[in-house]
């Protein structure tokens, strides 16, 4: 008889097989896509709680998320694997933290207009587009890498980190990179 606890995530883990994970990642990532479709597009904001604290507090996650993905490369590259996994992890509960304040700021206090014009508009909006549509990736992406990991399937985890570890280091450092932006830009002439 085994000794762990059948409630342990390693051993919930175990008993799962790759097609119900792969089904729980597509309908958790269409319902978080769909829900942020539906804050930034069709909501738009509306009342509530006074949340613009909140675009510093996300520029930080996102910065700490970017920290702890370099720092966690550099680790599994050290082979200091116990330091790599507190640190995805932790980028994990960065970026997730991320999002719902993401979330919340935009239910309550809807788009946040870019002001700036001329060839430095373009540029942020190449970054906005590219952050956006890679955004999109992360939660199937991360998610599948964790279930690689904590399957023990360590060439699926390295295959899917490759790509994983690029597009979420790009999204975190990006939406640093926005949040300045948007904030250097000239306020809006009546």
């Amino acid at each position: 008889m085994s000794s762990t606890s059948p409630l342990q995530p390693a051993s919930l883990l175990g008993r799962t097989s790759d097609r119900s994970f792969y089904i729980f990642n597509a309908v958790l990532s269409t319902a978080a896509l769909t829900f942020l479709a539906w804050v930034l597009i069709i909501r738009r904001g509306g009342g509530g709680a006074d949340l613009r604290f909140l675009p510093p507090v996300n520029a930080a996650l996102n910065a700490a998320a970017a920290s702890c993905l370099i720092a966690g490369y550099i680790a599994i590259k050290r082979r200091a694997i116990r330091i790599h996994k507190y640190l995805m992890v932790s980028a994990f509960v960065a970026s997730s933290l991320f999002l719902v304040c993401y979330l919340a700021y935009h239910f309550v206090h809807g788009d946040t207009k870019y002001q700036g014009t001329g060839p430095v508009r373009t540029v942020y909006f190449s970054i906005l587009i590219s952050h956006i549509v890679l955004s999109a990736g992360i939660v199937p992406m991360a998610l599948t890498s964790f279930y690689f990991a904590f399957k023990a399937k360590f060439a699926s985890h390295k295959k899917i980190a490759k790509v994983t570890l690029p597009v979420w280091l790009y999204v975190s450092i990006t939406g640093v990179i926005i949040f300045f932006m948007l904030r250097g830009s000239p306020p809006a002439v009546p």
